[in-house]
């Protein structure tokens, strides 16, 4: 019995069918798809930018307990617009009075860059400056004091409108590049129909001057139709012009006075 079961267990090798390159291949395609899988939906990521460092310290604190993720933190302008850049995150709180670089000229550097959209940060007393910053491209202010009940929403807005905007331009991009896919075709159609309406009035030519040989200097079709291949070649002469010379010696009548007639 012991000595059957022996007979039929398999004689070769493992490491002689598979190499330990594919064996580690084979087990990285077995791997559960959650491992392997990235989350799609991750946290929220802020650049934070406020010079006081207290009220940035009270606002970093309330963003993540609030589940965002604050990737980045300025004290000035210059910083928030490096760390926008280099993070590109959801969405940039930015103070308006900020030292080196103000936060509407750096709210202008990267709503032009079109990186992230950005809410400003301004007192009740700043309503001037607020104008200044929605014309420089922020998406929405929130007043200090912030309030979880006004400043959440708000960042949420802001990143709507952002991803609004963003799904227009790729639809208007879309849109003008099939516009431009289409005007490609149809220029290479009307391109290809004059190469056809050439072909066929060569075609015409040449037929009416194999018929006028025929007639005048006694080829056969065959003949005539390769006396003016042959002309054409070694002359390097167009068929078209070719045709157009034997028909003028000969005399062919206009295809419009006979249809006049």
């Amino acid at each position: 019995m012991a000595a059957r079961k022996k007979s039929e267990e398999p004689s070769i090798n493992i490491d002689e069918v598979l190499t330990d390159e594919e064996l580690k291949a084979v087990a990285n395609e077995s791997e559960p798809a959650e491992r392997k899988a990235k989350p799609e939906d991750g946290p929220r990521t802020v650049v934070v930018a406020e010079d006081e460092a207290v009220n940035r310290m009270d606002l970093v604190a309330m963003l993540e307990d609030n589940g965002y993720e604050v990737v980045g933190q300025a004290a000035n302008g210059e910083e928030a617009v490096e760390l926008t850049r280099k993070y590109r995150p959801d969405v940039v709180c930015m103070d308006v009075k900020m030292p080196r670089m103000d936060g509407i000229t750096a709210a202008g550097i990267i709503c032009d860059e079109n990186i992230a959209p950005v809410v400003m940060l301004t007192a009740f007393s700043q309503t001037d400056l607020v104008k200044k910053a929605t014309g420089a491209g922020a998406m929405a202010y929130v007043t200090k004091l912030y309030e979880e009940s006004k400043l959440l929403p708000t960042l949420e807005v802001a990143m709507g409108r952002f991803a609004e905007i963003n799904d227009l331009l790729d639809s208007v991009e879309r849109s003008e590049r099939k516009l431009k896919e289409t005007t490609d075709q149809l220029k290479e159609t009307e391109e290809k129909l004059k190469k056809a309406e050439d072909t066929l009035e060569e075609r015409k030519l040449v037929d009416r001057a194999k018929g006028l040989l025929m007639d005048k200097a006694d080829f056969s079709e065959q003949g005539a139709f390769r006396w003016i291949q042959k002309t054409s070649m070694d002359q390097r002469i167009p068929k078209k012009r070719l045709a157009q010379a034997i028909i003028a010696k000969y005399g062919d009548p206009k295809p419009s006075d006979s249809g006049e007639r």
